[in-house]
């Protein structure tokens, strides 16, 4: 059950070109699922798997021992309706053929697991900004995601509705590769999430989506409501369904005071009367205490400082924003540089045993994490030019982490030092390092690498 109340918004409209709506939306803030689907098929086949992956991924997420984990328990109930729905196009022919795509959304506490197939799609937006979180499993999606075709381009796309992952066409199990995208990450309180059918973002762009999203004012089905009305301006010409799921702090950016109910991290001092010179004199007494404490502080950073000027270790607390997961190909020594190069900020890489080049550069908030504790080893690569004898680089970059690592030198790839962090703060978790000529870790300026 979700221990932070949501409150979410929930709009569907069949656009205007369509008779029929194929899109199913179902919200339950108090156990914190959420889910859009989009039905295939034609005709009333895609009306009928959407309906039915509706009702058992409601009956199914309701069900379990309660040692299942909550990726386990949005597997599972993912692989119910497509079993359902695929029993059922066998029992009736004029169904024959149908399926959905979908993406579902379990909430317990700060933190959200998604389960993913097809095109519809998920966004964060946080801090200003709109995120899609979701891959679209269609051809024109990859493209899109490669950066091989532009936003605009891909609306437009003649193949925009082809998609090669769908929920009911055939028999699967949960574990069946290539068929359920899941993730999990933190939900923070002042970040929103939009789940929404491919009707919307067909029509408008995520600018379009973006702008709506951040004059959100408190009313979360104004607000999805607005999203379905602007897709219709856009043409309106698929079935369009959004849930949108403001955290309980979220405002929107362009909203010029907050909602007149206090979030559940406000506190709310009652009025009194006028300050007495007893009060105004204790309120003097501890300005002059912070200021004499500002100075001590001040001085205990500067004592705390190395002669040559470089901080001394320090912890890092990695920045808590959600993150897509990207893979590595391990077949590839540079699997890990290209899965850096294909990353975002905040994301997460989970590295497969094998043996990989460096240098790696990281980035912003950026977590390396070897799936098999020092299988995943990493050296330095002979024929480099920037950054030559160096494992893994950090200039400028917060938040990173590194998990599981294991940083080796041998004949054919000598290392002058394992971690170069400049500027940086970079938290290492059970990494080895050996063989480096000059050191395993070095770290400049005012950097800063916690070791666990």
């Amino acid at each position: 059950m979700a221990t932070v109340p949501y409150r979410s918004g929930v709009a569907t409209d069949p656009g205007l070109e369509r008779a029929v709506n194929e899109d199913r939306v179902f919200a339950d803030d108090a156990k914190g699922v959420y889910l859009v689907v989009d039905g295939l098929g034609g005709h009333a086949a895609g009306e009928q798997a959407a309906e039915i992956a509706v009702r058992v991924i409601a009956r199914e997420l309701d069900r379990g021992d309660g040692l299942e984990s909550a990726d386990e328990r949005v597997r599972r109930a993912i692989t119910a309706a497509n079993n359902e729905i695929y029993q059922a196009a066998q029992d009736h022919s004029g169904w024959r053929g149908m399926a959905c795509v979908l993406t579902l959304i379990l909430i317990d506490g700060d933190r959200a697991s998604v389960g993913h197939v097809g095109d519809s799609r998920l966004y964060l937006a946080w801090n200003g900004t709109l995120k899609k979180l979701t891959s679209d499993h269609s051809p024109v999606g990859e493209q899109e995601d490669r950066g091989e075709l532009t936003e605009g381009d891909a609306m437009h796309h003649p193949r925009r509705n082809e998609v090669f992952r769908d929920v009911g066409s055939q028999p699967r199990n949960p574990s069946d590769a290539d068929f359920i995208e899941t993730k999990s990450f933190v939900f923070r309180p002042d970040a929103a999430l939009l789940l929404s059918s491919d009707g919307l973002s067909d029509a408008i762009t995520s600018e379009t989506i973006s702008g709506i999203i951040e004059r959100y004012d408190g009313d979360a089905s104004a607000t999805a409501q607005m999203l379905v009305e602007a897709a219709n301006e856009g043409g309106g010409k698929d079935n369009i369904s959004v849930v949108f799921i403001p955290g309980p702090e979220f405002i929107g950016s362009q909203v010029k005071s907050a909602p007149s109910s206090p979030s559940r991290h406000t506190i709310t001092r009652m009025r009194g009367a006028s300050a007495t010179p007893a009060t105004m004199l204790a309120r003097a007494l501890l300005v002059v205490i912070g200021m004499v404490l500002g100075v001590l502080l001040t001085l205990l950073v500067q004592r705390e400082m190395t002669p040559s000027g470089v901080a001394k270790p320090a912890a890092s607390v990695p920045d808590s924003t959600p993150g897509q997961e990207v893979s590595v190909d391990a077949s590839d020594s540079r699997g890990i540089i290209n899965a850096i190069a294909a990353a975002h900020p905040g994301d997460t890489i989970k590295i497969p045993p094998g043996q990989y080049l460096g240098p790696l550069v990281l980035k912003e908030r950026l977590s390396l994490i070897s799936m098999v504790p020092h299988a995943a080893v990493i050296k330095s690569d002979p024929t480099a030019t920037a950054d030559s004898g160096i494992a893994i680089v950090a200039r400028n970059v917060r938040g990173a982490r590194l998990q599981g690592l294991r940083i080796v030198a041998d004949e054919t790839h000598p290392l002058r030092v394992g971690i170069y962090a400049l500027d940086s703060s970079v938290q290492l978790q059970d990494v080895q390092i050996s063989g480096a000529i000059d050191s395993d870790v070095r770290i400049e300026d005012l950097s800063s690498t916690h070791a666990q």
